[in-house]
């Protein structure tokens, strides 16, 4: 399929950026024996530990686990590719445990929500919950037919460095209000980025018969 011109995210910017830190890092975890998908279901476990914290108050303990976990998540791919195991089924996994963490640690901040009487907000974090789940399920889905589809506003990068510091600084009500508008914005993007891309290969089409 002909595929729209792709700007490069912010997410594929700061890797570059980071290489430098996660390369030796890697590296280090390699040579101690630690496999990238154990690092990887850390990360998640941990996420879960933060999320409880979270729903019990306690925002700084919280939030602090959380963004530990993000580091964790950034050093799992440098571990595979310092051990040379980078792979489609490593990726799946990373992928694929993103989701949840995202789950469990927005799932976290509606109960704390709720015991704080703040419904409201409670609902936004729902809806940053679909949000952030609509930005990767757009990309899985248009790539599977064919397409690019990296674009956006708040690509999971974004959404962590917006909501681990709002977390840890207890201001989590400031973090998923951005993501709930920022990520359903994103979402949006990529659904035009896609209807972009099938309109010029249909008008390629035409123009050919």
């Amino acid at each position: 399929m002909t595929n729209a011109k792709q700007s490069v995210s912010f997410t594929d910017r700061a890797r570059v950026w980071g290489e430098f830190i996660l390369a030796p890092t890697g590296r280090f975890f390699a040579n101690l024996g630690v496999s990238p998908n154990a690092l990887t279901v850390a990360g998640f476990l941990g996420n879960i530990v933060g999320a409880w914290f979270m729903a019990q108050g306690d925002l700084f303990v919280g939030g602090l686990i959380i963004f530990l976990m993000g580091l964790i998540d950034a050093i799992d791919g440098a571990t595979a590719r310092a051990l040379g195991t980078s792979s489609d089924w490593g990726a799946f996994v990373d992928s694929t445990t993103d989701r949840w963490s995202e789950g469990v640690i927005l799932l976290g901040l509606q109960v704390y929500f709720f015991r704080q009487d703040q419904e409201v907000l409670a609902i936004v974090a729902f809806a940053a919950l679909i949000g952030s789940f609509m930005v990767s399920y757009t990309r899985a889905k248009a790539e599977g037919l064919g397409y690019e589809n990296k674009v956006g506003i708040l690509t999971r990068m974004e959404r962590y460095l917006i909501l681990a510091p709002s977390i840890l600084l207890g201001f989590p009500q400031v973090g998923v209000w951005i993501i709930a508008i920022g990520a359903n914005i994103t979402a949006l993007q990529r659904i035009w980025n896609v209807k972009q891309q099938w309109d010029a290969a249909q008008a390629a089409v035409d123009k050919e018969n």
